[in-house]
């Protein structure tokens, strides 16, 4: 098949949605596969990532990255395969990882090959899903918000929400391996079983266990206090962390999955128990995984042994299909799905 041949199927962002998005707020369309130009690049998209902070992403106004425009190609980081080379740095064959967008093929001139971070990645590290999970940015996110901004001392008690999740099952196998005691918060009874009897964590709470769930779950399973609190979720979950905290505590704010879909533009609920930080001399701090970029290959190389070596796990949940997009992104505020979110779009 040649590259003139090829027709490229795309989703983009017809309009903003008001809570959450669905199929009409997309829309697909085809183009031409253009060959790369001089020091460029043709990749072929073979897994995206799917991740809460895409729902951010499609909000207009200030964030920590600009917001997808309207009519543009939907952003998200992938696994893909290159097809097409003008470049040294890339030989035809190569796997990369790196903002490949909701599509099927991308071309990347010279200037926008570093700004989308492609970058060339070993599969004997890890499998093209866990390149998307523990190796890719659910992975830095966890490693580094637990790591630096958390720091967990030995004895200490880390909670982490969605702990089921790309992000929650890093933090508390690593939690666990720096040598302190994990506690996940999870919805529903088999993800808080797989978070304790396949990922070791000590305990999990299952928030749809009833009102009154997490709050009495964290009496039990945390009863010095919280020491470190790495929220993903926000809301009452956050709310409940707060009445907990042990002294010098920590909190790493990550996500608040559950204010995503505020309707109306409402702005997220903001904490109501937050002078148990001054009570406490806690702190509260946010995290940017793009931050810690440099040191990826850092945490690349420790996460992979402890894949190799069986001290951490990896699970990810697979949906086919470019088509299937929109209902797939919706999977992760459901909560439908069951470890890292990932869209096939062709086979690898």
């Amino acid at each position: 098949m040649t590259l003139a041949s090829l027709v490229n199927h795309q989703v983009r962002l017809a309009q903003r949605p008001e809570g959450m998005a669905t199929r009409d707020h997309w829309k697909f369309t085809t183009e031409a596969v253009a060959e790369p130009g001089e020091g460029g690049v043709l990749v072929q998209v073979l897994m995206l990532s799917l991740d809460p902070a895409m729902r951010g992403w499609m909000n207009e106004g200030k964030s920590y990255i600009p917001p997808v425009e309207i009519d543009a190609v939907m952003r998200a980081g992938g696994i893909g395969r290159v097809i097409a080379s003008r470049t040294p740095a890339f030989a035809v064959g190569d796997t990369v990882y790196g903002t490949l967008d909701a599509q099927e093929y991308k071309v990347f001139a010279p200037q926008d090959i570093r700004r989308a971070g492609l970058v060339k990645v070993d599969l004997a590290m890890g499998s093209a899903t866990q390149w998307l999970n523990v190796l890719g940015m659910p992975g830095m996110t966890g490693y580094f918000g637990l790591l630096d901004i958390g720091a967990p001392q030995p004895g200490q008690t880390v909670v982490v929400s969605g702990a089921a999740g790309a992000v929650g099952q890093t933090v508390g196998q690593l939690a666990k391996i720096k040598g302190s005691r994990a506690v996940g918060i999870a919805g529903g009874a088999a993800k808080c079983a797989w978070v304790v009897n396949e990922l070791g964590f000590d305990a999990c709470i299952d928030y749809k266990a009833g009102p009154n769930a997490v709050r009495e779950g964290l009496k039990e399973h945390c009863p010095k206090g919280v020491d470190v609190y790495f929220d993903n979720v926000g809301g009452d979950i956050l709310d409940a962390v707060l009445a907990r905290l042990a002294m010098k505590a920590r909190i790493v704010i990550c996500g608040a999955i559950s204010q995503y879909n505020n309707r109306n533009s409402a702005p997220a609920a903001g904490p109501k128990n937050y002078l148990s930080l001054l009570v406490h001399r806690a702190r509260m701090e946010g995290m940017v995984v793009f931050d810690y970029a440099d040191r990826y290959p850092q945490a690349i190389a420790e996460m992979s042994a402890y894949l190799k070596n069986g001290r951490m796990k990896s699970r990810e949940d697979v949906v086919q299909g470019l088509e299937n997009f929109p209902e797939a992104l919706t999977r992760l505020f459901s909560g439908a799905n069951f470890g890292k979110l990932v869209l096939e779009v062709a086979r690898a």
